[in-house]
């Protein structure tokens, strides 16, 4: 059994203004398989991973960890420090 993986690709497309369809095209996938990954029904293989950071011009770590991510106001804000 693998471990989910967690992701902010649903917040960086967003941010971003790039659709499911657009980010699919751009990396080889089909947009369904997105949504999957920003659900976290799916893991996505490390080269799709990689694909999805380059595309956001950001290190695979910033958007997909096997730890929860903390929320970003946590982050920006520096709130619930641990």
């Amino acid at each position: 059994m693998s471990e989910q993986v967690h992701n902010r690709l649903a917040v960086m497309r967003a941010e971003r203004k790039v659709s499911r369809q657009a980010l699919a095209e751009a990396v080889g996938a089909h947009y369904q398989t997105i949504g999957y990954i920003e659900r976290g029904q799916y893991n996505p293989s490390l080269d799709l991973a990689l694909k999805i950071s380059k595309f956001f011009g950001l290190p695979v770590e910033a958007l997909f960890s096997l730890e929860p991510f903390r929320p970003l106001t946590d982050e920006v804000y520096g709130r619930n420090q641990p």
